[in-house]
């Protein structure tokens, strides 16, 4: 019998409306980096981790609304790595670490961190399961991360992956990340 692993939850719900504004003709998630689509490196990541997950794509109005939705999906699931489906760089040795704290018990959330800046996926145990099923707006899970930590249940889990904080927002930040996608491919 195997162990329960984390479910990862990718959320593609978003309308990239700040990658437009900023020049983008195609939706961010459909933009091509390093030939291929931004959501089709993210879901390789995935793919790569070996671990379960569901993608929430049905374009609802707030990111909290989205986890909502993707844990109701999921509510048997072992715990929850909330993955924005922006992140093309992240890599499965993060997302097979984040779970692992989780697995370990080491914290009810946990969320990684590079060079001091917070990042994705942010991981919640089953403890966090009625807190997320009542998210709404767009402010997704940040009130359930607050209330975690406030009771010394959240840990920091640090990494060396660029890819937790390198998100697709903008052209611009297409660009970085691209430029960034070479440099690991350079060695």
């Amino acid at each position: 019998m195997s162990i329960p692993l984390p479910t990862v939850l990718i959320l593609a719900s978003g309308r990239g409306e700040r990658f437009k504004a900023s020049g983008g003709a195609v939706h961010k998630l459909q933009a091509l980096l390093a030939g291929k689509p931004v959501l089709q490196h993210t879901l390789d990541a995935v793919r790569a981790s070996s671990l379960p997950w569901h993608m929430e794509d049905a374009g609802h109005p707030g990111m909290g609304d989205s986890i909502a939705a993707a844990v109701r999906h999921t509510a048997d699931a072992a715990g929850w790595l909330v993955l924005p489906a922006d992140l093309p760089l992240l890599q499965p040795a993060t997302l097979r670490a984040m779970a692992q704290v989780l697995l370990d018990q080491r914290a009810v959330v946990a969320w990684p961190e590079f060079a001091g800046e917070r990042g994705h996926p942010v991981a919640f145990g089953q403890d966090c399961l009625d807190d997320l099923l009542a998210l709404r707006g767009e402010k997704g899970a940040a009130p359930v991360v607050r209330k975690w930590a406030g009771q010394q249940r959240g840990l920091v889990v640090p990494v060396q992956d660029e890819g937790v904080v390198t998100d697709i927002d903008t052209v611009d930040a297409l660009a970085q990340a691209e430029a960034l996608w070479h440099l690991r491919q350079a060695g």
